[in-house]
């Protein structure tokens, strides 16, 4: 089983967009039982919080639902126990190897650069364009299954 976790600030918009959209999408192809897909947060500040309600809404637009999901911290054990740590931006791809420390650095990536994009998935929370980062959203985790599944 690959385990994946998403990771923004605050996990309340991008990483449970693209924690919430990659389960759907993997639902979709048939390999949702080769993959374990959890979302954090390098900060703490929202912690048990719901998704964000355009985020949420964002997502049930393409009927999925995100429901029960609270935001949580990412910890150093994550570091360990997951397979890859897809962050959604630098600021969170150098917070998230911190967090995780030097042995597991390594598995922290910016999502969009599986899409081969160097650059950081839209930002809803400043610019309220929560179709922009769907669109990224979409276009890391796309490119994250073709990896994971050999098809890049």
């Amino acid at each position: 089983m690959k385990k994946i976790l998403f990771v923004c600030l605050g996990n309340i918009c991008r990483s449970p967009m693209a924690e919430f959209y990659f389960k759907d999408y993997i639902k979709r192809h048939g390999a949702a039982e080769r993959y374990e897909v959890a979302s954090a947060g390098t900060s703490g500040e929202e912690a048990g919080n719901p998704v964000y309600p355009p985020a949420r809404r964002k997502l049930a637009e393409k009927g999925i639902d995100a429901a029960g999901k609270r935001a949580r911290r990412l910890t150093a054990a994550d570091g360990a126990y997951y397979d890859v740590i897809l962050a959604m931006d630098m600021h969170n791809v150098r917070d998230a190897r911190r967090i995780v420390g030097e042995e597991n650095a390594r598995k922290v990536v910016r999502l969009l650069e599986l899409a081969g994009e160097a650059r950081d998935v839209a930002d809803p929370w400043y610019t309220g364009d929560f179709d922009a980062t769907m669109r990224d959203v979409e276009k890391g985790c796309k490119a994250l299954f073709a990896l994971q599944e050999g098809k890049k």
